[in-house]
């Protein structure tokens, strides 16, 4: 399955065009810039390995699982991946955003479309940065994650991997 640009520009239009919607909706109550209660379930766009749509849900305000599917596009395929997430250290607290740095363990599933195709099952260790905005429901983030995967097929055993991406997410 390949995830065209027209696909991540549409679903880039629609989670800008939501935020306009509630910043109008703000600054039509009079109150603008005050911190809007972004709720714990965000979806969106990531772009990198994988580029596709991403998802996080706040199970405290530290800690939280996201999940993301999308095209892997250095080796050509499908990645699956799911991480639970420590939030241990703010970096920044402004007016108009905080920026945590998170951490965590997780793991994923890809399959190789190369020649020849293979899939994949790995451990990933995610270390990140997010600038999670005070004032509308949106965060964006970029990560890196080292991978140790088992293949499967014919480069059977142990590889090591490494994935990176950059995305942002709405808030419901």
């Amino acid at each position: 399955m390949r995830i065209g640009p027209a696909f991540v520009a549409i679903a880039a239009a629609c989670v800008f065009a939501t935020t306009s919607i509630a910043r109008a909706d703000d600054e039509a109550k009079g109150e603008p810039g005050r911190p809007v209660d972004k709720g714990t379930f965000g979806i969106g766009i990531v772009m990198g390995e994988p580029t596709g749509i991403c998802a996080k849900l706040y199970l405290k305000d530290d800690r939280a699982i996201q999940a993301a599917a999308g095209g892997d596009f250095a080796a050509g395929g499908l990645q699956i991946h799911a991480d639970y997430l420590f939030h241990p250290l703010i970096l920044t607290d402004r007016d108009t955003y905080v920026m945590p740095l998170y951490i965590g363990p997780g793991a994923r599933f890809v399959e190789y479309n190369g020649t020849p195709s293979a899939e994949a099952i790995g451990l990933r260790a995610v270390i990140g940065l997010m600038f999670d905005f005070k004032t509308v429901p949106l965060d964006a983030f970029v990560e890196v994650a080292a991978i140790g995967e088992y293949r499967f097929g014919n480069e059977k055993g142990l590889h090591p991997a490494l994935n990176g991406g950059l995305g942002i997410r709405y808030y419901f």
